[in-house]
């Protein structure tokens, strides 16, 4: 039987776990995907995902890619999966790839997706998934100060440490801020993100809407590379890995 390579879109609520990656201080995303596998195949399986998203941090579209030799059709993988995997994480489809395929190196862009919920109490309900700011934020304001995001440049001021990028070197497609009652939508659209970067941004973003930061503190940080520029990182739990895009699939959706 010919060795497959198998592509994963996973969903989960990243609450209960350590991140995305395996580590000895709790559950983690890849952890509960191998162990559902070896239940699946009888055989350990190695997973590689596509973003190594933290503690707390949510997907609704991470991708994943293991090598398998089994009977069972690329398609299937969700029906068999699920029924090993815990409620807070779901495969949501797969397909097989070429052997060469790797879901981080040749992802070509990405979508992140940071939620505020902006009231005077925090949401019972939307508590797990959204970060509580209980001061009114100005999302004109915020909106104003994000255009200096777009385009390619240095995020140096962006990244926290411990990142491991070869390059801070990093190109911004889009970026929104909505709101629609309570609740503020950051939406970032980029060919990659560096270690916390989202959440730096996020965190600058709900300070300059609160009055503390200026809108032009990001054109700043960008010049400077000065991370005392920005605004406080936003808790891990307002944010959201959307998708995941290749170029092999753009081209199909053409």
């Amino acid at each position: 039987m010919e060795q497959k390579r198998i592509l994963l879109t996973v969903s989960y609520d990243g609450t209960a776990y350590v991140g995305w990656q395996f580590q000895n201080n709790g559950p983690s995303i890849q952890e509960e995907l191998e162990k559902a596998l070896k239940k699946a195949l009888g055989q350990f399986v190695r997973v590689t995902g596509a973003s190594r998203t933290d503690a707390g941090v949510h997907a609704l579209g991470q991708r994943a890619h293991f090598d398998v030799c089994s009977s069972i059709p690329p398609e299937k993988y969700p029906f068999v999966l699920n029924r090993y995997l815990p409620e807070d994480i779901r495969v949501t489809a797969a397909r097989q790839v070429p052997d060469d395929f790797h879901a981080r190196f040749m992802a070509a862009g990405k979508i992140y997706t940071y939620r505020i919920h902006n009231a005077a109490h925090a949401s019972a309900v939307f508590r797990h998934c959204t970060s509580h700011v209980p001061v009114r934020l100005d999302e004109e304001k915020m909106r104003e100060c994000a255009q200096a995001l777009l385009g390619t440049h240095d995020f140096a001021a962006f990244a926290a440490a411990g990142g491991q990028a070869k390059t801070t070197v990093r190109t911004i497609d889009s970026i929104s801020v909505e709101r629609a009652g309570d609740e503020i939508t950051l939406r970032v659209h980029g060919n990659g993100f560096l270690y916390n970067m989202v959440r730096i941004i996020a965190g600058t973003l709900i300070d300059v809407g609160h009055g503390k930061l200026d809108t032009g503190c990001i054109a700043r940080a960008l010049e400077s590379k000065n991370r005392l520029d920005l605004g406080v990182t936003a808790p891990a739990c307002g944010l959201e890995l959307t998708q995941v895009e290749y170029d092999f699939e753009r081209d199909e959706r053409k």
